[in-house]
């Protein structure tokens, strides 16, 4: 069964996670409701679309910083295994935020956070994972379906079993908000990094 700690971190997680940072910032900064704009989605890199970098750079560490919020806050008062739970519900929150009908963000931005909060080392791995797949492919969501396959298998051989199952759940809930990038890299229509391509 799970224990309250399990419990508490779940609820921290997800509450925290579900905070909709990109939607909130560019409101605020006057450019209306975000899912209205490119792709519709609340994260970084539609939030960039706006044509704001500032704007863009500013959400990505929220949605990262968030997510290592809650698995770090899990550590510190539950212990190990609830800041995993933590950090794969914050995750799971950006995704899924019940406060905007379950439609959120793809959950990158939050991976990098959450890795990062319960292993620097592996997050730092899946950053340069990331950044390598960027610039060979030049395609954002290609690199964060890659670096979700391949993170698991790294923390796996590096000795992190744990975490290893964590990344493997986590990369298999961004692989399926990316479906639709998927469907449009293979029909090779997905837009890539420095490319002038408006709408999604």
């Amino acid at each position: 069964m799970m224990g309250t700690e399990n419990i508490l971190a779940l609820i921290l997680g997800y509450v925290l996670g579900s905070i909709p940072f990109g939607l909130l910032m560019a409101h605020f900064a006057g450019h209306g409701d975000i899912r209205n704009i490119g792709s519709g989605n609340i994260g970084a890199t539609n939030v960039l679309r706006t044509g704001s970098k500032k704007l863009a750079i500013f959400t990505l560490l929220l949605d990262i910083g968030k997510a290592a919020a809650a698995a770090l806050l899990a550590a510190h008062f539950f212990g190990f295994i609830p800041s995993l739970i933590a950090g794969g519900a914050a995750l799971f929150g950006h995704c899924y935020p019940v406060w905007l009908k379950f439609k959120g963000g793809k959950g990158v931005a939050t991976y990098f956070g959450v890795l990062l909060a319960v292993s620097w080392g592996i997050g730092l791995i899946a950053a340069a994972i990331w950044i390598a797949s960027a610039l060979l492919t030049r395609i954002v969501s290609l690199s964060g379906i890659i670096t979700s396959i391949a993170v698991p298998i790294a923390a796996y051989f590096m000795g992190y079993p744990k975490i290893a199952v964590l990344c493997a759940v986590l990369g298999a809930i961004i692989i399926l908000r990316h479906s639709e990038n998927i469907g449009r890299i293979l029909a090779k229509t997905e837009p890539k990094l420095g490319a002038h391509k408006s709408g999604k």
